[in-house]
């Protein structure tokens, strides 16, 4: 018979996620950090029921998010640094975003597969889109953009380390969010100015980001719409995790915007999961293709379709580099 753990494991995974939702969720990893507590001491505190919440506890245990000595529940090191809100490098925005958002679309992905579109407007009802959803309110709005910042952390080092960027000198992050790109480019280019262009709902959370940057006398905000709005003027500019949020048509007229802007010898740096040319994998890059289609209009791709995309804006020496973090890059030239 065939072994069945990587089946039971599919099986459990849920459970296991909604765990740490759960548990960020009721702030369960901010409250240890300021010390251990007990079940008892933390269900009081926090208004919870005793009984369940051990069930809670001891799950976290088992999943290595706390340790458990003498009936005291502390965070590990790998939950201090990831789950806490205010950790510098956390993931509880997203994790939150997963939780309240995410897991209700995911819960529809069958019927996105036989229709083929996302799952926005049968879950939350209403006007607009996704990304109005997240701005809805200024604590919508942080939770995202937190989320965002801790996951781009991940990456954004490795993006601008796997291409030496040392020939540009201005660097424009096109729905930059929190500046974790050009906070990393101008941290380690010495030489590279950093303008992060979001809406003016955005760029005031960059602004509290870029005060903390050894580079913050190269870094400045900018706000706008990188569709409708003039981009301001660089020999770089970065896209991280926007391409895959639209078809390709818009895709097509942002890009053409962005080579029409570039001088002679500028260049376009693309994040993104970019799969493997049969679709046989990254898994991640393939779940998050899944991900695009029951949030979006959009998807994950291959290095020949970001190519083809690229080249038919006009740009020229395409080139794709594995990062080994969530995100990989891609980056192209102006054609001459």
């Amino acid at each position: 018979m065939a072994d069945p753990s990587p089946i039971l494991e599919l099986i459990e995974a849920f459970r296991r996620s909604k765990t740490m939702f759960t548990a960020v969720s009721l702030g369960l990893f901010d409250r240890l950090e300021a010390g251990g507590g007990t079940a008892a001491e933390l269900a009081a505190e926090l208004q919870l029921d005793e009984n369940a919440l051990i069930r809670l506890l001891n799950g976290c245990v088992g999943l290595g998010l706390m340790t458990k000595v003498g009936g005291q529940y502390c965070n590990t090191d790998v939950a201090s640094a990831f789950l806490r809100r205010e950790s510098p490098d956390t993931l509880a925005g997203y994790i939150l975003y997963s939780d309240k958002v995410l897991f209700p679309l995911w819960n529809q992905l069958d019927m996105a597969v036989k229709e083929g579109s996302n799952r926005w407007q049968s879950v939350f009802g209403g006007q607009g889109s996704i990304f109005d959803h997240f701005f809805r309110t200024a604590e919508a709005r942080r939770d995202f953009l937190s989320g965002m910042h801790g996951l781009g952390r991940l990456s954004s080092p490795e993006i601008v380390r796997v291409f030496n960027l040392s020939r540009f000198r201005d660097l424009v992050d096109l729905g930059g969010g929190t500046g974790h790109l050009a906070i990393a480019a101008c941290e380690r280019y010495g030489n590279l100015r950093g303008i992060v262009f979001d809406l003016p709902v955005v760029v005031e959370h960059a602004r509290a980001q870029i005060a903390e940057s050894r580079a913050a006398g190269r870094l400045g905000v900018e706000a706008g719409d990188f569709f409708t709005d003039p981009l301001p003027p660089a020999d770089l500019y970065a896209v991280g995790r926007i391409l895959h949020d639209w078809k390709e048509d818009k895709i097509r007229a942002l890009l053409g915007k962005i080579h029409a802007a570039l001088p002679v010898g500028g260049a376009v740096l693309v994040a993104e999961c970019v799969l493997d040319e049969d679709g046989g994998g990254p898994v991640a890059a393939q779940m998050q293709s899944l991900n695009m289609l029951v949030c979006t209009e959009g998807r994950e791709r291959t290095e020949s379709e970001y190519r083809a995309l690229l080249e038919g804006a006009g740009f020229t020496g395409v080139e794709c580099r594995r990062t080994g973090a969530p995100l990989d890059a891609v980056l192209a030239f102006r054609k001459e």
